[in-house]
């Protein structure tokens, strides 16, 4: 160690960058880049800084490194509804996907609404480099508007010109549509989300092309607040329309719709078959289990982080596509229509 190190170190605590560059024997701005941007030096380089920096026990300062780049480090996530199990997924992934370049994920909940998520938003804004809006309740103009002042990127969420990763529909709708028409069912309902919900609608309009190409007859029932609550809420009125089957905006809604069915004395899957979306934990686990069309959420958002980081210069640009691939998950809340129907 030379003197000026031995100085360094008595001078203060902890490791600085020039340590860790001298033990390496590399220049710091070299440690720099292999800490901050991984991927501009050498594998080997890389691997033996970052060896070095264990064994001193060095850290970035994330104040300190965003003085020279202007880059804060951090991301965040602005979601409708943290009790939803669908963002569950989102989060883990989008985490993940930060974490692997030293960036910091912060989020905030809109509770579904759009003047909450907005607010939101103008906090979060200026302490970070990026954001990403999950399921989003805010307008086209209004996210536009965000848009020309802070990098963002959304998901399940579309509009021209703007980033975002989606769920590719209506692959797993056929897949379900052709499920039901099997069963035999002729007439079907969808319960749909709020009327703000660009999902929502994504949804319906693919349940209406192939329910009319398979000769189903299909209405749909809502706006419906999107929880258990909300389905439990919409059980009347799907019952009023003498339909043998639901398909429910996503899975919350769905257990919300089931239970107050068996409340009211209507079996699931004999009275009324019923289906969901988003293949959430507890799907699987309620009786009957629920049939639903699933798409992998923790991809969608590692995928988000990836392509908000991509475009800041943070990291290479992603291979992957903008659009998930959704599937059917066949379980027990569907099966053959009740006969007591034309």
């Amino acid at each position: 160690m030379t003197e000026n190190s031995r100085q360094r170190r008595r001078g203060r605590s902890a490791p600085t960058i020039y340590d860790v560059a001298e033990r390496a024997g590399v220049n710091p701005s070299t440690v720099s880049r292999a800490l901050n941007q991984p991927g501009r030096v050498s594998a080997a380089t890389e691997a033996r800084i970052r060896e070095v920096a264990r064994e001193l026990n060095f850290h970035i300062n994330p104040m300190a490194r965003s003085l020279p780049t202007g880059r804060r480090g951090t991301i965040a996530l602005v979601v409708a509804d943290i009790t939803n199990p669908v963002v569950f997924g989102i989060v883990r992934g989008a985490e993940r996907a930060a974490a692997e370049v030293g960036y910091t994920l912060i989020f905030a909940e809109s509770q579904e609404s759009g003047d909450v998520e907005a607010a939101a938003i103008e906090r979060l804004a200026p302490a970070s480099d990026g954001m990403v809006l999950a399921t989003t309740r805010l307008s086209d103009e209004a996210i536009r508007a965000v848009a020309a002042s802070t990098p963002i990127i959304m998901i399940n969420r579309e509009i021209d010109g703007l980033p975002s990763v989606a769920a590719d529909v209506e692959p797993g709708i056929a897949e379900l549509i052709a499920h039901l028409a099997g069963l035999g069912h002729r007439s079907i309902a969808f319960v749909s989300g709020p009327v703000t919900s660009w999902t929502s609608s994504r949804r319906w309009e693919a349940l209406m092309r192939e329910a009319v190409a398979a000769g189903l007859k299909i209405v749909e029932i809502g706006p419906n607040v999107p929880t258990v609550d909300g389905g439990h809420a919409a059980f009347g009125r799907v019952s009023a329309s003498g339909v043998t089957a639901a398909v429910c905006f996503n899975d919350l809604v769905a257990i919300g719709l089931v239970k107050a069915a068996y409340e009211n004395g209507v079996s699931v899957p004999g009275g009324l078959s019923v289906s969901g979306f988003d293949d959430i934990f507890g799907s699987a686990l309620m009786v009957p289990a629920l049939t639903t069309v699933g798409a992998d959420m923790d991809e969608a958002g590692a995928r988000a982080v990836r392509r908000l980081l991509a475009d800041a210069g943070v990291v290479p640009a992603p291979h992957e596509g903008d659009r998930l691939p959704t599937t059917l998950v066949v379980r027990d809340s569907t099966g053959e229509a009740r006969r007591d129907v034309d």
